[in-house]
């Protein structure tokens, strides 16, 4: 238990990113509504995704984590749940063979709806109003009324996340993520790439170590692991009020556990050690994630490692980088070679979005190639430091929206327009997110291949 914290200490401690509401007296009575609601999760499931998560700390996994950059009300449909789910279990297949490891599968789904801001307003014209801050808190049209911070939209996402988890148990246990049928859908996608002919090679391989499984007795109907899967929600930990009401005593471990969601993370702008977010996160059991940018220097990483995770727990914490393709080499070595010598038990993952958004025509976007070269960096440093690189964290869809430019089927500047239904950040679409997956395949085949020489040599 952590010491002189309770659910509610955040509340004596300064806060950034927080919404103004208008009326304190009904945010105070949602927060009481939601306190007596059931947990979406259940602090077992945050368990086991920490057993896991250790794991990728040690080496022995890798964390695939995405989905979108802010859930809305307006596009919640069983349709878009799938089709991401559908590319999500795609991606880590092509993970699970590149690394021949286990592919933890986290999305960032069932809660997702807080977005910090850079400006607390957002000026069109003459006119002044507060910024959307995600569905949970306000509208994104730009008029007074959808602007205005309203508590009762919390009970709206606690209902979506609910309705969401639901279904994404029903797939992952229902037979939905059989084996055999995500290596079809994987067939599929190479198939009608353009960049077929490079994704070929791996897909055969996949390919015949389905059949040889099947030859050897090992199918979905005789083995639960081929036709089930473990999948994990996260979000960002940002409007504290609701993630305090949806804490649970745990009745087993006596434990508190935000029942929000399995993993939460602090973002680049609240991770202030003496601040709200990470008193609020320090006492909670779940994983923890927390984003490391360029601003964050090795000696206040340590001093955050110590206050989050003072057991040095492996699978406590994951510390998400998301520097930029061009500040990554910068910035990466120094955090790693400080945790290092301070033997911390970590995650070490790549956020490949966040660090590279440009304006386009109008239009925030993330070119494709500079997503790709961060990861690439990621794990050439990761190599060089003789450290695992652990995971890739990133903002996607399962539609064929047009967000992000480049890829095999090439998003150009000028179709942008075309389809971009983001309510706040760029998304990859779901061909350009198979392709970082077989791409980040190819790393991980590296990263295993350059271990096994190192070995060789030492021995």
């Amino acid at each position: 238990m952590a010491q002189n914290w309770t659910p509610s200490s955040w509340r004596d401690k300064p806060i950034q990113q927080v919404p103004d509401y208008p009326d304190a007296e009904a945010l105070q009575t949602t927060e009481q509504r939601l306190a007596k609601f059931p947990p979406l999760v259940f602090a077992g499931e945050a368990r086991r995704l920490t057993d896991a998560l250790a794991k990728v700390a040690g080496g022995e996994g890798f964390l695939l984590q995405g989905g979108d950059c802010a859930e809305s009300f307006a596009e919640h449909e069983a349709d878009n749940i799938r089709d991401f789910f559908r590319v999500f279990l795609q991606m880590a297949v092509v993970l699970t063979y590149g690394a021949q490891q286990p592919v933890v599968k986290v999305g960032r789904i069932g809660g997702q709806f807080a977005k910090p801001r850079s400006s607390a307003f957002e000026t069109q014209g003459e006119t002044k109003l507060p910024s959307y801050r995600g569905d949970i808190v306000n509208g994104i049209d730009f008029d007074e009324k959808s602007r205005i911070p309203d508590p009762e939209r919390q009970i709206m996402a606690y209902r979506q996340s609910a309705a969401t988890l639901n279904l994404l148990r029903a797939f992952a246990q229902g037979g939905y993520a059989k084996l055999d049928n995500v290596h079809q859908w994987m067939l599929g996608f190479v198939k009608d790439s353009p960049q077929a002919e490079r994704y070929q090679k791996l897909a055969d391989r996949i390919s015949e170590t389905v059949d040889f499984m099947k030859a050897i007795g090992i199918t979905a109907e005789t083995h639960a692991r081929l036709r089930e899967t473990d999948f994990f929600t996260s979000h960002e930990a940002l409007l504290l009020g609701y993630e305090q009401a949806l804490t649970r005593t745990d009745s087993t471990s006596g434990d508190y556990y935000a029942t929000s969601g399995h993993m939460i993370w602090i973002g680049d702008r609240t991770r202030q050690a003496d601040h709200a977010h990470v008193e609020f996160c320090r006492g909670i059991k779940n994983p923890i994630g927390l984003k490391c940018g360029p601003t964050l220097d090795p000696d206040d990483l340590l001093n955050l490692i110590d206050i989050l995770n003072p057991g040095n727990e492996a699978g406590r914490l994951t510390l998400i980088a998301r520097f930029g393709h061009d500040k990554i080499a910068d910035h990466l070595p120094k955090l790693i070679r400080a945790v290092e010598r301070e033997g911390k038990k970590v995650v070490w993952s790549c956020d490949p979005m966040h660090g590279n958004t440009i304006s386009l025509n109008g239009y925030k976007t993330r070119p494709f190639e500079r997503v790709l070269s961060e990861v690439e960096s990621f794990f050439q440093i990761h190599r060089a430091e003789g450290t695992h690189p652990g995971g890739i964290h990133i903002e996607m869809t399962g539609k064929d929206v047009t967000e992000c430019t480049g890829g095999a089927r090439a998003v150009s500047a000028e179709s942008l327009s075309d389809r971009y239904h983001t309510h706040c950040d760029p998304r990859l679409n779901a061909s350009q997110a198979l392709e970082l997956a077989f791409l980040v395949a190819e790393l991980l085949k590296g990263s295993r291949e350059a271990s096994k020489s190192a070995a060789a040599v030492s021995g």
